[in-house]
Parts: structure tokens; sequence; C-alpha cells
């Protein structure tokens, strides 16, 4: 099935005698797909058991009629006024115990499982009208679990479902004692209700209470898309998707995915780039209207091993967006760039953000494929052109990669309690691994912790907060190279110091006697060129030394394939360390000119180019904000 675009729309926002003259317009663009209802619940029950769905009936009716196929969103994200009536204690409560009131959207406990049953409720109700109907094509549950950091929740149903969940996990206030260490600071308890959220105290929790509260926070997230998952799934035969975000870790995104068919995501590059990344201000200015050249396809790998090779992009940025510090517009092909790039790396549909700029509200100066006079905005032309571009060529069917990392939540949220060094961050670390790997020119996959680690040839797993004794055993066995670290393994799952120490890895005699975390102005030279940068751990032991620094102090050792890295390279570092361990490979690498990337599929290899010059390479001159593509042998 080859790729297809669609975009988001809100029929609720427009008048009725619109739609069918919107309808159209989509089609002739070449769009396939329409995201309807993930905010219209107080359109669908004004009142408590009220239902209103006449209007969703003619939209959905409207789409389909003109050949556009629907995701319907259950409406989860914004519960109406009256719901907070009804459940008064339904509102999420932040770290310093303030409530998140009514007047925006996203204004519920995952925890409360008043609302919980209300949000299954709608989703049955939606599923018992619509899970049979011929234009519902797919469904989204909820919208961007955890946006406007809403998944820690410090609610009094929260404290409650905490207690339940660590009396389950613990059975005794007395294992949870000796697991947690609480004899350190006269921390014990002697009841289950006893135990708090780990926030206002006086100086830091004990991490183990605070993992334990991330992991309960996450579990209540997955549990509450089950309930609405197990409200569809009898009533509908069509997939089941999420929308999750960009550079957001708050919940465990694979436990969430096992419950659905498809992962999507929410893509948006200029405001990532000035928003979420810590790059320096050169960096920024350079792809200041382009955006990072590997956030986007992270993030592309990372979902679709979410959605076990299924993933779609749900919101695609056409233009400026309204939340981003500064928000400057896209260069000309920018729209298409983007979308061809989630194509290359397997997306089977992109859906941009949004059909028509809304003129009130809180998203007003959020660009769409029209402006709010209905007049063509730049990236409407730019998605006729991506649809027209697809029906000429061959589906695209994404390729295994022969290097993964391994990735994993749990880890982001363990640095995150005890970071030791102030500038240390997981996704940081993650994403300086992907980036080496882009600039030699290599497509990568990303893996949980519980796939099979023996299909490819080139493994990393950069700052794993826990190593199981099964990865431990797998990955030491398995033919290929592997590179941990660093910080891998380093905490037991309840965040305690394991001995022997860590990393105890088979066959490889290292060891970490001491770690140190590096200011910014105080990078440890390696003897071979580069730097350690953020984190440093002091190695003993009697394996094979591969990198060392000026002073002689191992940073990278081997026993056969297996590797620990004890620092944070730089980017000289990076290079060398893959670049080598692809060379024992067997395995090509092509330096990368700045900006530009690759990936390869079965049949094609695609180059997306996000520097703001054109570029020529391998035969080709890729235009700026440009994309080609050629047939693989």
């Amino acid at each position: 099935m080859k790729s297809e675009l669609g975009i988001c729309y809100y029929p609720e926002h427009w008048p009725e005698a619109q739609w069918a003259e919107d309808a159209a317009r989509m089609r002739a663009t070449g769009l396939s797909w329409v995201r309807i209802g993930e905010f219209a619940w107080s359109l669908m029950e004004a009142e408590p058991g009220k239902l209103s769905f006449g209007w969703l009936d003619r939209a959905i009716e409207t789409l389909g009629a003109a050949g556009l196929k629907v995701v319907l969103g259950t409406p989860t994200a914004t519960p109406p006024r009256w719901m907070i009536e009804k459940h008064p204690d339904m509102l999420a409560v932040d770290e310093a115990g303030n409530p998140r009131k009514f007047g925006s959207r996203r204004h519920y406990c995952f925890s409360h499982k008043g609302y919980r049953e209300e949000s299954a409720r709608i989703a049955r109700l939606l599923g018992e009208r619509y899970g049979k109907n011929p234009h519902v094509q797919a469904w989204q549950i909820d919208n961007e679990y955890a946006c406007h950091e809403t998944t820690l929740s410090y609610s009094r149903a929260a404290v409650e479902g905490f207690r339940d969940w660590l009396a389950q996990r613990y059975q005794s206030p007395e294992a949870l004692n000796r697991a947690w260490g609480n004899i350190f600071w006269s921390m014990e308890y002697s009841d289950f209700s006893e135990i708090d959220a780990p926030n206002l105290t006086v100086t830091e929790p004990n991490p183990a209470h605070v993992m334990a509260w991330r992991r309960y926070s996450s579990d209540a997230v997955v549990a509450y898309n089950a309930a609405q998952v197990t409200a569809l799934r009898p009533l509908t035969d069509k997939p089941l998707i999420h929308n999750y975000m960009g550079r957001v870790l708050e919940f465990d995104h694979f436990d969430v995915g096992n419950d659905l068919d498809i992962a999507s995501w929410d893509s948006y590059p200029i405001g990532f780039l000035s928003d979420r990344l810590t790059d320096s201000p050169e960096h920024k200015r350079r792809y200041l209207r382009q955006g990072d050249p590997d956030m986007q396809a992270l993030h592309h790998d990372l979902y679709r091993a979410v959605g076990k090779g299924r993933w779609w992009v749900m919101e695609q940025q056409p233009g400026p967006v309204n939340w981003a510090p500064f928000n400057p517009a896209p260069l000309p092909g920018m729209a298409r760039l983007w979308a061809w790039e989630a194509i290359a790396h397997g997306a089977e549909a992109v859906c941009y953000f949004r059909w028509r700029q809304a003129p009130f509200a809180q998203e007003q100066m959020h660009a769409a494929l029209l402006r709010p006079d209905s007049a063509p905005a730049p990236a409407l032309a730019e998605a006729a052109q991506v649809a027209e571009e697809i029906a000429s060529l061959p589906e695209i069917r994404p390729a295994q990669a022969p290097v993964a990392i391994l990735f994993d939540y749990a880890s982001a949220w363990a640095w995150e309690t005890q970071p030791q060094g102030a500038d240390f961050d997981y996704f940081e670390l993650v994403l300086d691994t992907y980036r080496g790997l882009r600039k030699l020119g290599l497509s990568v996959d990303f893996l949980p912790l519980d796939a099979n680690v023996s299909d490819h040839h080139l493994i990393l797993a950069p700052g794993l907060f826990t190593l199981p004794e099964s990865l431990k055993a797998s990955l030491a066995a398995r033919d290929g190279i592997t590179i941990l670290g660093p910080r891998s393994g380093t905490r037991s799952p309840e965040f305690e110091i394991p001995v022997p120490l860590p990393p105890a890895l088979p066959g490889l005699d290292s060891t970490i006697a001491l770690t140190e975390s590096l200011p910014p102005s105080a990078p440890e030279p390696l003897a071979q060129g580069g730097a350690v940068l953020h984190w440093l751990e002091r190695l003993e032991g009697t394996a094979e030394v591969v990198e060392e620094t000026q002073s002689g102090q191992p940073v990278l050792t081997r026993s056969g394939g297996l590797h620990y890295l004890a620092g944070w390279p730089d980017e000289t570092a990076f290079a060398r360390i893959l670049t080598r361990a692809c060379a024992e490979l067997g395995l090509a690498v092509t330096e990368m000119p700045e900006g530009l990337r690759c990936r390869d599929t079965e049949s094609h290899r695609f180059y997306v180019n996000y520097a703001p010059e054109p570029i020529d390479f391998d035969g080709v001159t890729i235009a700026t904000a440009g994309v080609t593509w050629k047939d693989l042998p």
C-alpha cells in the first residue's frame, strides 16, 4: 500500500454549508485522510447524558462522500465544563500542589477512576455509533498524552492509586523499606497509607521513591489508554492509534503501544528546534527555518518501533506554529521535505495540521494549508506536489537498518531523578548517538529492551538505567558489535548501585570504579583526538582498551564484539568510534555533508537536504529544502 497524505479538520469550527467545499478541495489537493472529533466533546454531549451526534453524522457523511477516509478521535483530551461539576476532584495537580484548572485542555488526572470511566463511556458510545461506518477507517484515542506536562499529577486520586500500586508491587511496607533503602535518613514506613507523592520535600526525595512514582504514573497512562481500547475493540475492526509527541518521555510509549495498532506522532520541526533542543546558537541559526536534521528522523524511527512497524505522522507542521519561543516560517519546500522524509522512514500516512487557520482562541497564530479567509497558504501547493509524486512512484517500503539503538523510557526518568551532572540528559545522549550514525550515512532502527537483538550488525545502548541479566547475556552472545554506555547498567531496578559493580558484562573485565560529571568548560581530551564531554567513568580491569584519555585512562574497552563506553564522546570521537566499528563489520560509511541525510528503503535511497544551500553529492544536486531519491541496485 502506498503512503498517503491527510489533514486535521474541525468541522465544528466552520459553517456546515462550507464542509462539502472543504472536502472537495482536500481531495483535489490529493489528500486521502481527514482527522476529526478529538476536541469536540462539548458538542457531542452538551449536558451529562444529552447526546448530540447529528452534526457528526453529517460531517462524516460529507467527508466520506468526497472520497476521504475519516480518523475519528475520542474527545477525552478536552472534557467539557460540566464534567468538572460531576467530578470536581478529577483535575490534575502540579508538583507545587496547584490544581490544573479548566479553561484550556488536558485538564484531567490519569489516575481518576471516575474520569477514566467517563472516557471509556464516550469511547464506547462513539464505537457503537460509528464502529461499522464505512467512512470511519481509523480511530485516534485521546490526543497527545503528556502534553503540557500532564503525566505527573500529584492529586489525591494519584496518591491513592500510587499506594495501591505499591502494595501490589511490594506486598508489605517492610519489603518496600528494604527495596528503597529507607533506613537512610530514617525514612521507613509502617503502612502503605503513610506514603505520599515525592514532592514538596525539604531536599531531594529518595530516588527509589521517585522512580516508583514515575513507573506508577506511566502505568496510569497505560491503564487510561487501555480503558478506551477495551471499549472500542469489540465495536470496530479498524486500527486504533494515538498521536505521541516530540521529545516527550514521561510515560512508556512501548507499553501504551502494546494495546494499539499504529503509532503516530506530531511533527513540528521548527518549533522543536527552538523549544526542545539545546544546540548552539549557531546551529539554531543555520536551521532556523528547517528544523534540526536529525530530530524528526529520530522520532520517525522510534515510533516505527513503538508501532511495531506501523506508524504515521498525525500532525505535520505546515508553517509557523504558535507555541514555541520564536516561530519563523519554513523555507519554501520544507512542507514537502518533511513529508517525504517521513515516507522514506516508513510512514503509512502524513497528515498536515491543519486545513484552515483558526481565527479565534488559542491557536490563531498557528498556520495551516489555508489562511483564515480560505486562500491557499504556502504549504497547500507543496502538499499537492507530494501527492502527485507519491502517485508517480512505486510503493516505498521500509527496510531493516544495519544499526540499532536500544531505547528505554525508564532511563530518561532515572537520569532526571538523579542526573549527577547538570547537563546529563538521556534524550540528548541518544540524539548524539543517532546523529553520529546518520552523519556517516547510516540508516538506524530503534529497539525496546525486550526486542530480538540478533538481527542488526551494530547495536548501541547509551545510558540504559538497568541491564536485565537476560539482555546482558543476549548482547554478549550475539554476532556483530555491541557498544553499551556510558552509564548503562549502573543502577538496579530499585535505584541501587549493584554489586558486583557495573557494568558487570559477561566476559568483559571492566568495572566502574569512580564516576565524575564534567562541566562544559572542562572536556577530557582523548589520546586519538576529540574529547569526552559531560560524563566520565573510571574503569578498572584487564579488558582490551580501544580508546583512552590523554592521561591513559580507559574510555572504551572490549571483549570480542562486546564494548563498554565509559564517557560521552564529542562529535569527533563519536565519528571515529562508529567508523571503526563499521569497518570491522564491513559496513560501508560515507561522511555526509553538513545538513544532508539519507535513508535506505527496500528500493530507493532518499537524500534529504536540511542545509540552507544546495548540495552536490553522489552525482546529484539536492536543492535547498530539497529531497531526491535514487534506485538501489
